[in-house]
């Protein structure tokens, strides 16, 4: 059982870093779409993901084209505060793509216009906040992913 973790263009180091250790303890595949904020050499991105990187089943795509070209018959689930689902009421299947976008604006627009059926959301319950960290996003979906899979 393994679930693919989809960052499109991430531009903080310390969160890919984070995810990507994520990635190697959940056996989830990490594919990571260019442009990013960082380069993947950041000594940030190596300190998040400790001494395990060089384990790290990564694919890199140089853009979204290539990525959804590549992965079009594929379950994709795409996860924004504009989602009207919850992560909860998903029901996760085996080797599913779980998008989510840069940290400063999440997914583009069209994305989450053209996916609204596969669009959640994880709840947020204060005001004052628009989302949660990207790397606490991706936890929060993967382990209950694996919870509703065991």
């Amino acid at each position: 059982m393994s679930y693919n973790i989809v960052l499109i263009e991430p531009e903080i180091p310390n969160n890919t870093g984070n995810i990507g250790r994520l990635s190697l303890a959940t056996g989830s595949t990490l594919h990571l779409v260019k442009p990013f904020g960082f380069e993947l050499s950041d000594k940030r991105v190596k300190r998040a993901g400790l001494d395990y990187w060089q384990h790290i089943d990564l694919q890199i795509y140089e853009n979204q084209n290539e990525f959804f070209a590549k992965y079009i018959d594929r379950q994709m689930v795409f996860f924004s505060s504009h989602g009207t689902q919850n992560y909860w009421d998903l029901n996760y299947q085996d080797g599913m793509f779980f998008i989510f976008g840069k940290e400063s604006v999440g997914l583009a627009p069209e994305l989450t216009k053209n996916n609204l059926a596969s669009l959640y959301k994880i709840p947020i319950h204060s005001p004052h906040i628009r989302s949660i960290n990207l790397a606490n996003a991706v936890s929060v979906v993967i382990y209950e992913g694996l919870r509703q899979l065991r």
